[in-house]
């Protein structure tokens, strides 16, 4: 998947590296801010019961 992705990016190897470095932190920006929450609240595994 990665070889595929960096194939297509275009220009020389620097380019394509920092292309690369940009979409990896774009992809986990957008993890930590969407979707991680969302599904924190979808799930109780915070919620303590006794009894």
């Amino acid at each position: 998947m990665y070889t595929w992705l960096f194939r297509h990016l275009p220009g020389p190897l620097w380019l394509r590296i920092v292309l690369a470095v940009g979409i990896l932190g774009g992809v986990l920006l957008a993890l930590i801010e969407y979707a991680f929450p969302w599904i924190a609240g979808m799930t109780h595994l915070t919620d303590s019961t006794v009894g």
